[in-house]
């Protein structure tokens, strides 16, 4: 079992570390955490919320391309319960650069709408609480 202090870093790899760092920046109020160049062959840019226990972290492979998302499931997902916080958070989103598109699930359609980077890669944000 973890530790109830452990830490979340999503690792994502993309051919567009600095400009999804800008973007994600902009529009989620993530801070640059750390960055790095050539650590054994990677560069990458670690973004968060210092309060918060999750990163997301964009990194390259010197010398490698590896293109764009595989699929319309591949998804970071925030729950907004406040519906003014929500509609700013959309509005950021659009802002930043990301685009609006049907959700590949319709699930996430209901009360949240569903945003892609220019990676392909897509960011849900729901209006609702997270309940279990």
């Amino acid at each position: 079992m973890l530790p109830i202090d452990s830490t979340l870093r999503v690792v994502r790899p993309t051919d567009n570390v600095k400009a999804l760092a800008m973007m994600y920046s902009k529009a989620l109020g993530f801070d640059v955490l750390k960055q790095f160049e050539d650590h054994d062959g990677f560069d990458g840019i670690v973004l968060g919320h210092k309060k918060h226990s999750y990163h997301i972290e964009f990194v390259s492979k010197v010398g490698e391309t590896v293109g764009r998302a595989p699929g319309g499931e591949h998804l970071l997902v925030f729950y907004i319960p406040c519906s003014q916080a929500w509609e700013r958070a959309c509005r950021s989103m659009i802002d930043a650069g990301f685009v609006v598109v049907d959700a590949a699930n319709p699930y996430w359609g209901k009360v949240g709408k569903t945003f892609e980077d220019i990676d392909g890669y897509r960011v849900v944000l729901q209006n609702l609480d997270w309940d279990l």
